[in-house]
């Protein structure tokens, strides 16, 4: 069991954090202020992550793109966390791997120049009556002689504002549900409002409206009556990336900030390092970040190994959430007035965590998945080897 990372791994962490120290930090601050990333900066930094090597980093080298496992994606992510979201789409592309099932002309048409960043996808499946509840949606798609036509509405769309293409679900019978690739620009599609949220600055989150948009029958993506089984298997890969291992990363950046502050802020003729309780707070947030850490990566190996690792990215998901969402909160009570001050990023940081435990399944319903799943696994979830 080695737990070290190769020279390999360590010249890609390296590549990773200079590229988002020198190129990607000095730009959040300016996205902060506008609410929105300026084209020429989106441009250039997906430009030098391309030339680098670090665009679309889960998708197989057979396709253009990085084909890391996902151990080594881990990592990365985890990286990402350190750096805001719009600044990671941008620079590192959010390529979903349902778009694997691609066949035929789909492949040129979408797969490959999402994984070459000439085109942005994202998926949509949340709708207003259907969150958690993936199953709940009621957008259908209709078969008609010249292929699909579709009909319905989505909401909290990330990145629609950019997107040239979605991945969208629908029903396509009774209880079937499928995923259709649904270009921009199709008669009857509209976007909607751009929703304000609390945290997040930057990235779009939009309303997408359907009313007879027609679809050609390449498309369906996958076989009917599958999208939902293709779109938990994306949401798993989601969870594990870009909730788990970027709220490792986020909690670590802010983990660093409060460690300095300790050392340098003093009241009462010392530094609040010596006081115990900040101490406390230090110290629970160092246990913490790094549970989920390795919790993160053994759902990482799992996922290599090809073991089924639904319960404990479900695991993950809830730890790194809220392992983020505590220590934030610590770091706006250690650096006191300042930490709720629009003057430094903790504040910032204190907005953007929450949406964690939210996205992409609820903490609650992710207890109750685990906990059904331990009733029916009993020991085999929780006690090694059994």
């Amino acid at each position: 069991m080695d737990f070290g990372l190769n020279d390999a791994q360590r010249l890609l962490l390296d590549t990773v954090r200079r590229f988002i120290r020198d190129e990607l930090q000095p730009l959040e601050e300016q996205v902060e202020e506008q609410g929105y990333l300026a084209p020429e900066a989106a441009m250039a930094i997906h430009e030098k992550a391309k030339s680098l090597g670090l665009y679309a980093l889960n998708i197989s080298e057979e396709f253009g793109g990085g084909g890391l496992c996902a151990v080594d994606r881990m990592l990365c992510e985890e990286q990402f966390g350190h750096t805001s979201d719009i600044l990671v789409r941008r620079a590192f592309g959010n390529v979903y791997e349902a778009l694997l099932a691609c066949q035929g002309a789909q492949v040129a048409r979408w797969l490959a120049p999402c994984v070459r960043g000439e085109r942005v996808c994202s998926i949509a499946i949340t709708e207003a009556g259907a969150g958690s509840d993936a199953q709940g949606i009621t957008t259908r798609a209709v078969r008609t002689p010249s292929g699909w036509l579709l009909n319905g509405s989505k909401h909290f769309i990330s990145d629609a504002a950019v997107s040239d293409f979605f991945l969208v679900s629908a029903r396509t019978g009774d209880r079937g549900i499928s995923l259709f690739m649904v270009d921009k620009g199709l008669a009857g599609f509209t976007l909607g409002r751009d929703q304000p949220m609390m945290g997040l600055r930057g990235t779009s989150h939009l309303e997408l409206w359907f009313d007879n948009v027609a679809l050609e029958p390449l498309a369906l993506l996958g076989e009917e009556g599958q999208g939902f089984k293709m779109a938990m298997a994306v949401l798993g890969q989601v969870r594990l990336a870009q909730v788990g291992a970027r709220a490792v990363g986020k909690a670590s950046h802010v983990l660093e900030l409060m460690v300095e502050q300790a050392r340098q802020r003093r009241q009462f003729g010392q530094a609040i390092a010596d006081f115990q309780l900040v101490q406390q707070m230090l110290a629970d947030s160092v246990i913490e970040v790094n549970a989920a850490r390795w919790m993160m990566l053994h759902a990482a190996w799992m996922l290599d190994t090809g073991i089924d690792a639904r319960d404990q990215i479900a695991m993950v998901k809830v730890h790194a959430a809220e392992t983020l969402g505590r220590v934030v909160d610590r770091a706006v009570q250690l650096f006191g007035g300042m930490g709720y001050c629009k003057d430094l990023p903790i504040e910032r940081y204190y907005r953007d965590a929450r949406i964690y435990r939210i996205y992409d399944g609820t903490s609650e319903i992710h207890r109750t998945v685990i906990a059904r799943s331990a009733l029916r696994r009993g020991a085999a979830l929780f006690d090694l080897h059994r």
